[in-house]
Order: structure tokens, then sequence, then C-alpha cells
């Protein structure tokens, strides 16, 4: 099964990170070892961050019509998305073990777990799920 761990931090977890005085180095190591521990144990799928200036995005709220896009930060989030890792592994609770080392991981931060859906789980008679699925056997997705 695939699982898609999403890194989140409230506002103070975030002000510190962007604050903090860190090795840049070091903390490149450190998640390169864990990076190559996920390769090692053949779980990783994608793994990538976001930009951590969340005046950076937009959000489109789709209450209204047409659609309400509005520029970051998000002053109703208390939780902004850092980036994921992707992983194929054999249960939630697999999943929720590599979660537990996440190097970097400090109060404030969380790690949100979420199955990914396959096309497998959708009706295989429907014509859109047909295309999507010669589509993905064309790009080496199946």
């Amino acid at each position: 099964m695939k699982y898609m761990l999403i890194w989140r931090m409230n506002d103070e977890a975030q002000e510190a990170f962007a604050t903090a005085e860190f090795d840049m180095d070091a903390m490149l190591e450190t998640m390169g070892r864990f990076n190559d521990e996920l390769i090692d144990a053949g779980v990783l799928l994608a793994a990538e961050g976001l930009d951590p200036d969340p005046a950076s995005g937009v959000v489109v709220d789709y209450s209204s019509q047409p659609p309400l896009v509005t520029d970051g930060p998000y002053g109703e989030t208390k939780e902004l998305f850092g980036g994921f890792y992707l992983l194929q592994v054999a249960s939630i609770e697999e999943a929720v073990a590599w979660a537990k080392r996440m190097p970097g991981a400090a109060p404030g931060m969380k790690t949100e777990i979420r199955r990914v859906t396959t096309i497998d789980e959708f009706p295989q008679d429907n014509v859109w799920i047909q295309k999507e699925r010669a589509w993905r056997e064309s790009v080496g997705q199946l």
C-alpha cells in the first residue's frame, strides 16, 4: 500500500525553524541518511519539500463561482504543510514506524499519514479510469 507522510508545523515551529541557526551540511547529512534507509528498505517512492515561505503560495477556494484565489500567507491555517514522503509499505503501522524516525522533528511539528488510493480501487469499466490506466501504463507508472 502507498502512504503519504505529510510534514506539518504550527506557526511557532515554523518561526523557530526560520530563525534557527543550523549547519546546513549536518541537516543534509541527517536527511540523506534517513532517505538512504528508506531507499535501502525499498519503500521510498518520492520525497519533496515545499517552499518554506507561505507567502509564496496561493489557495484556490471553491466556495464561490468563480473560485477565489488568495495569496499566502494563510491566515486561517493553523499548520502549514512543509513537504512529504510517499512510501510503499505493507501497513499503516509500518508507515507510522518510519514517521517516528523522521529526522529534524521538534515540538510543534507533526507528520500526517494518509493512505494513497490506487487506480485499482475505482470502477474498471469506467472510460475515464480506462484512459488513465492506459496513460499510466504508457509512462511506466503501472
